[in-house]
């Protein structure tokens, strides 16, 4: 963990050139593991999608809990998805119209069905807790070596790395290989600073979930329940 006090300044805010473009969908389940598959599904309905650097994929996560239902630590588990989930990409502003078009589609996730609704664009929210559920790692990195290497390459963007929390491990399997990852939160960010970092990211891996970073309710709750 790294926890540095600092007196408060004054504050710029930066103009928007990303967004999230957030589309209904109707999906009864999915595997937890369908970070490839949603990856090469929108990439087949967007042809443009893998190669526009700012173009990101927000894993569909669900509940964590409902009705006596708890998620499944095995990633060879099926996710039940309510009409309430999202699916939604991150988007360079001048792609807005472009991924429209993915409106009324079926994709195939793995064998389940995912019919894309209508969509909205949703602002990035400036808040000064942000949170990535997969940040790209080495399996043999440490917590602290990790940390060390998100808060270097967040330093290289223009962020003073305040507070940082790395969280749980998770796998992503490839179809002959699988990427190692981290969680991380961090905390204590200007207005300026959590745009550029939820605009920029950290590490690779957009196209497939990684390096996206999200509002956060705060330390303690990643703590507890890392979500």
């Amino acid at each position: 963990m790294l926890w540095q006090e600092e007196n408060s300044q004054k504050e710029e805010t930066t103009p928007q050139t990303i967004v999230d473009m957030v589309f209904d969908m109707n999906c009864r389940c999915l595997p937890i593991d369908h970070a490839y598959s949603l990856s090469l599904a929108i990439q087949q309905a967007l042809p443009w999608f893998e190669q526009e650097p700012q173009a990101g994929l927000h894993l569909i996560y669900g509940a964590d809990s409902g009705n006596g239902w708890y998620r499944p630590d095995d990633e060879n588990a099926l996710l039940y998805l309510s009409r309430r989930t999202k699916l939604t990409l991150r988007l360079p502003q001048h792609r807005i119209a472009d991924a429209q078009v993915l409106s009324g589609k079926t994709l195939d996730i793995a064998g389940y069905s995912l019919t894309v609704g209508n969509a909205k664009q949703k602002p990035l929210m400036i808040m000064p807790v942000l949170f990535a559920r997969h940040i790209l790692a080495h399996p043999d990195q440490d917590e602290e070596a990790f940390l060390n290497s998100a808060v270097k390459q967040i330093q290289q963007i223009g962020i003073r790395c305040r507070k940082a929390l790395c969280g749980k491990s998770h796998r992503i399997k490839l179809p002959n290989d699988e990427l190692f990852t981290r969680s991380l939160m961090i905390a204590d960010l200007n207005s300026q600073e959590s745009i550029i970092l939820q605009e920029q990211g950290v590490g690779d891996g957009r196209k497939i979930g990684c390096g996206l970073f999200f509002p956060h309710k705060g330390i303690e709750a990643v703590s507890k329940n890392d979500e």
